[in-house]
């Protein structure tokens, strides 16, 4: 069971085992310290001893310790949470010897199982120490194929728009959302729109708040003026959990029927499979969850024939099949296209051959455009990474101009073209950055093992002008970890030449990588500290490397 799930189920029977006695009247300050551990200290000290019990929830190399803390009968009327907080995923520690973490959507799915509402069943407040745990930035928007499939069920463009804006509301998923819904009905919770300080800042602060009688204000159920004056300047925000008579109270209903314990797989499938009934632009917003929830479908073991029964409903749905698919090919982002069709596939509704069909449809469908970045080079090199699309290029037509533009290019490249291949390579020495981030991109999946082409790189990016440029195409070269001393002796007839110290420490990168027991020699030695630059930051990655070359010198006799 998961970090989380095994604390549920035992909770329900918390209350009788929990003993009465004369302090039953205290309040109880949980904590889950998963990084610093100043902000639970602060109000350890802080808080009267008779009127305060703390409550530390992690117990250290114990995998199951929620389940640990509904077992003894924990509730919490505080819940003091630290960590780093990822943008979204978890609250993790940044300490190498740390393994204890909370998972945002184990979070979610307890609070949606509600199988021990004991343990936060009386809270009065939460307070989440992390970086943007109340960030209300949507965390995802109506795209304008939403809109357009709006219209295409028959909506004004006017009702469309207003319809996508009300998705927007309802689904955005910001982390200021997801921590109402997980804190249902808590009165305060608070946190951070943005950047959040680390326990040793956070700490003094909250120090300040209570000498100036911040205790009598913990536990209440009220937010603070004094806490947030204080943490104003870091950024600190504080908001209520949901309710049931919220905007978002059907979202978030929907949302539990993916993650409850107590709905069987065949419960949850007819809940998914409902869903797909519903406008497309709304099914669009479900994307990540459907994702989620079909894999771990997928990868279950010996399903039964009910779980057979409700997947082969979906499977033939024809009608939800064809509005989805037209949906799907009218996406506007690459990635998000190649995801439904990837999802498509694991409903039933694409036959291996249909989402080969499909994905190549998709590249096709960039080729010719403008504004091919490095997202799509990087998206089409990973989908063909076993080179399972190769067979494209048979009906691709490599004209002169999808072979000059380097997005284009960069796409048949990835498909396997050798005379993409080439432009691409010839992009890394380019004066245009849009160039250059292609061809870094693309030389991550697709590294030189020509040598000749390794020197024909290493000769043009030589010979570039411009030292912003020809840092980033170094810094590229770098990853090859060079052996060829030809390559290298251009490089090493470089460093003299450029007037530029950054250019100089790219070179230095390229050179400490590669064999160096090669070509330290002790000429090259005193050319480095001949023609080095002077450095205003003090001592770098030059001089490491002038003391690498010197220890491969044999010892003197």
């Amino acid at each position: 069971m998961s970090l989380l799930s095994k604390f549920v189920v035992l909770a329900v029977t918390a209350a009788s085992v929990w003993p009465h006695d004369v302090h039953a009247d205290k309040k109880t300050v949980c904590t889950i310290t998963v990084n610093s551990s100043d902000e639970r200290e602060v109000f350890r000290r802080s808080l009267p001893p008779d009127q305060f019990d703390f409550v530390e929830l992690v117990e250290r190399g114990r995998p199951d310790w929620l389940a640990s803390a509904c077992r003894k009968g924990v509730r919490c009327d505080t819940l003091l949470i630290s960590g780093h907080f990822d943008g979204g995923d978890e609250f993790y520690s940044d300490r190498v010897d740390a393994r204890e973490s909370l998972p945002v959507d184990e979070m979610e799915r307890v609070s949606c199982s509600d199988s021990c509402p004991g343990l936060f069943s009386q809270l009065k407040e939460v307070y989440l120490f992390g970086c943007n745990t109340l960030n209300a930035d949507a965390l995802k928007s109506v795209s304008a194929e939403a809109v357009r499939s709006l219209v295409r069920a028959g909506h004004s463009p006017a009702d469309a728009e207003r319809l996508a804006q009300v998705l927007n509301q309802q689904h955005g998923d910001s982390n200021r959302d997801r921590m109402r819904q997980i804190f249902k009905d808590v009165p305060v919770i608070y946190g951070f729109s943005s950047k959040a300080p680390l326990g040793r800042s956070a700490g003094p602060l909250l120090e300040r708040y209570f000498q100036a009688g911040g205790a009598s204000e913990v536990a209440s159920g009220r937010a603070s003026g004094k806490l947030l004056s204080l943490f104003a300047p870091v950024s600190m925000a504080v908001t209520a959990g949901a309710t049931d008579r919220d905007a978002q109270a059907s979202y978030r209903s929907d949302v539990c029927r993916f993650t409850d314990d107590r709905l069987s797989t065949e419960q949850k499938l007819a809940f998914v499979h409902q869903l797909l009934g519903r406008n497309m632009a709304e099914v669009r917003m479900f994307l990540d969850r459907l994702e989620k929830y079909a894999t771990t479908v997928a990868s279950g073991v010996g399903q039964s024939a009910s779980v057979a029964k409700a997947l082969a409903a979906i499977a033939g749905d024809r009608p939800a099949r064809e509005r989805y698919v037209e949906f799907m090919r009218d996406a506007d982002q690459p990635s998000i296209r190649a995801r439904m069709i990837r999802l498509a596939a694991r409903l039933g509704w694409l036959t291996p051959d249909q989402q080969h069909a499909e994905l190549i449809r998709m590249i096709e469908s960039r080729l010719d455009r403008t504004d091919i970045g490095a997202d799509d080079i990087d998206l089409v090199c990973t989908l063909n990474a076993e080179h399972a699309l190769d067979d494209a290029l048979t009906g691709f037509k490599l004209t002169a101009t999808r072979l000059h533009d380097v997005g284009s290019a960069g796409l048949l490249a990835c498909l396997g073209s050798p005379i993409a291949h080439a432009r691409v390579l010839k992009a890394l020495s380019s004066t245009r950055d849009a160039d250059i981030a292609i061809a870094q991109v693309y030389l991550r999946h697709r590294p030189i093992v020509d040598v000749g082409e390794l020197r024909i790189v290493a000769a043009d990016i030589a010979r570039m002008k411009n030292a912003e440029a020809q840092v980033r195409a170094l810094d590229t070269l770098a990853h090859h970890q060079l052996s060829d001393q030809e390559s290298l002796d251009v490089l090493t007839r470089l460093f003299p030449a450029t007037r530029s110290i950054d250019v100089q420490r790219a070179i230095a990168g390229i050179l400490i990588r590669a064999d160096y027991s090669s070509f330290a020699k002790p000429e090259l030695v005193h050319a480095l500290r001949q023609h080095r630059l002077k450095s205003s930051d003090g001592k770098d990655l030059i001089d490491v490397l002038i003391r690498r070359l010197q220890s491969n010198f044999p010892p003197a006799v």
